[in-house]
């Protein structure tokens, strides 16, 4: 399909780069030449510089003939605009980026009024992922399907676990927990594995089942953490503001940290029930003075990746709370990776992931939609959440029978509300949910992993 971007910043760039490789029709607009000459030669799209809420702009990246305009500039009345003027052009779908907070309180009337197909908020969608993975302090990821009755949490293995050296099939008898080891990342390798693999210390494990299950595993692996209570997040970004809401909410104390004196103001009537405090993150001495040692969680989500990174590596030497941070160059992916400093948000990668997941499922017309796409371990690995809305090949044969492409696990299966780890004998029918997990990446239907 023929697709529009708006805006080749860190989301616009990364959009290019996926969509095209699933082969679609790609046209970036940028008013900076170098960058989108950049984009253009660097993944094969076609490139317009200009304005992108300029009609004469959109007609000549071709938005009369466009299936998808997406505007992800980084003003959000720019991106609304753009919207509106592509759909009165002529194409038939838009969607805007949009995180002011003050917008996300209006988000439905906005979509309604300027037709537009949907609305992402990177700073929410990327708070609603810090706050999952502070459901489970242990793990590095978490991710909700289902209408969150399913987690897949991704874990590492440490030394002296008693998941060393188990074989996943004993794993159940063992542990006496039902949940699914659904991908295994070692060193440089991501396996999708049977029951016959061998866990070691040091593996990155993705695990499959219901929440209350999952924290049973941790439990019984030793590896459980008190529920977080005390939080200090440093940058007073929108992220931030989403996130101490969401943790407000729950009962969470939150503490907020910035250096400028205006943005403190605004935060303290935004959060009246946090403790905002003015001042300079990267001095150790207000850190400490602050409670770091003994706060349970320590969030960086300042705008800069570098302030965040250090932080991480110092609030890592002094204290064992959960790390969270905040990373807008994925560039810098193998670097952290490295050092080993807890849990890694990167907003672009989150916002792609929506917007892909919207294309597919506009694409697919076969008998099951897409409700949920993430894309883990370094986009190697793809989990999918279908809807069977028809019957079709997958459906009312056992599991075992079911001809399955190489590198394809069925994770879960949720009838009506009822969440299933499956098993060779389990059967998927019409009206179920079908969690899919795949180092083959590109699927729009459940039946894209059947062999022909």
């Amino acid at each position: 399909m023929k697709i529009i971007i708006a805006g080749c910043g860190n989301v616009g760039m990364t959009l290019a780069e996926q969509l095209s490789k699933e082969g679609h029709d790609i046209t970036v607009i940028d008013i900076r030449e170098q960058v989108v000459g950049n984009i253009s030669n660097t993944f094969d799209v076609l490139g317009v510089v200009g304005n992108g809420a300029s009609f004469n702009v959109q007609m000549e990246a071709g938005v009369d003939e466009a299936y998808l305009m997406i505007a992800v500039t980084s003003s959000d009345e720019l991106n609304l605009l753009c919207c509106l003027i592509a759909k009165k052009a002529g194409a038939r779908h838009t969607i805007a980026r949009v995180s002011n907070p003050i917008y996300n309180m209006e988000v439905e009337f906005v979509k309604k009024e300027l037709g537009l197909s949907l609305i992402i908020n990177p700073q929410l969608a990327a708070a609603r992922e810090m706050a999952r993975i502070l459901k489970f302090p242990s793990a590095l990821k978490v991710d909700s399907f289902a209408k969150s009755r399913v987690e897949l949490v991704i874990y590492k293995i440490e030394e002296g676990s008693p998941l060393c050296d188990m074989q996943l099939k004993d794993m159940s008898s063992r542990l006496k927990c039902e949940v699914l080891i659904s991908v295994v990342e070692r060193g440089e390798d991501v396996i999708i594995p049977d029951g016959q693999f061998r866990l070691n210390a040091g593996d990155e494990i993705s695990i499959v089942g219901t929440t209350a299950k999952t924290m049973q595993f941790f439990k019984r692996i030793g590896a459980a953490k008190a529920a977080v209570r005390d939080v200090i997040i440093v940058g007073g970004s929108n992220t931030s503001i989403y996130l101490a809401k969401q943790l407000i909410e729950i009962g969470v104390r939150v503490k907020v940290i910035d250096r400028d004196m205006k943005r403190c103001e605004e935060l303290t009537e935004m959060l009246p029930k946090a403790l905002v405090i003015c001042g300079d993150a990267t001095d150790k001495d207000l850190l400490l003075e602050e409670g770091l040692i003994e706060t349970d969680a320590f969030i960086l989500s300042t705008d800069f990746d570098e302030e965040n990174i250090m932080l991480a590596l110092y609030a890592k030497s002094v204290c064992n709370a959960k790390l969270i941070t905040k990373v807008h160059r994925v560039s810098y992916d193998d670097i952290i990776s490295s050092l080993n400093v807890g849990s890694m948000i990167y907003p672009k990668n989150i916002t792609a992931e929506h917007i892909i997941k919207y294309v597919r499922a506009k694409k697919n017309s076969l008998g099951s939609n897409i409700e949920t796409l993430y894309r883990l371990n370094d986009n190697r690995v793809e989990a999918l959440e279908f809807f069977i809305k028809e019957k079709s090949p997958v459906v009312g044969i056992p599991l075992q029978q079911m001809k399955l492409k190489p590198n394809m696990l069925i994770g879960c299966i949720s009838h009506r509300g009822h969440v299933e780890i499956p098993n060779g004998q389990s059967v998927i029918r019409v009206g179920d949910t079908v969690i899919l997990i795949t180092t083959e990446a590109g699927l729009h239907d459940i039946r894209d992993a059947l062999k022909i």
